[in-house]
């Protein structure tokens, strides 16, 4: 099971701007409206793996953080157990996703933020 990261660590991330992939799971329309910064979009579904492999081109050691709606959202979680199943190493899970993102007060990118 993937580790979970919280608000703050993956502000720090960001800022920092480290090496990482951060993954929205929600939908594509979701992703347009808000996302948080630096994100792709690869909404969870039952071909998850195959557009991930295809659009992220991520190597498997990569830090790989998977995010939804909010802690009550299951398709980051099964998103991440799934690139887990796939050989990816370093998944984590950010299960605030977008509420606690919004929550902690930052900002968003997208057309409605």
């Amino acid at each position: 099971m993937a580790q979970k990261i919280t608000t703050e660590e993956l502000k720090k991330k960001i800022d920092g701007k480290e090496n990482l992939y951060l993954i929205d799971t929600l939908s594509a329309n979701s992703f347009e409206g808000r996302h948080i910064p630096a994100a792709k979009s690869v909404p969870f579904g039952a071909d998850f793996m195959e557009k991930f492999e295809k659009e992220v081109e991520a190597p498997k050691d990569a830090e790989i953080i998977t995010y939804c709606a909010s802690s009550s959202c299951q398709a980051s979680v099964l998103a991440a157990n799934a690139l887990e199943k796939a050989g990816y190493t370093n998944v984590k899970h950010f299960e605030d996703g977008i509420a606690g993102w919004q929550n902690a007060g930052y900002q968003f990118e997208g057309e409605a933020a």
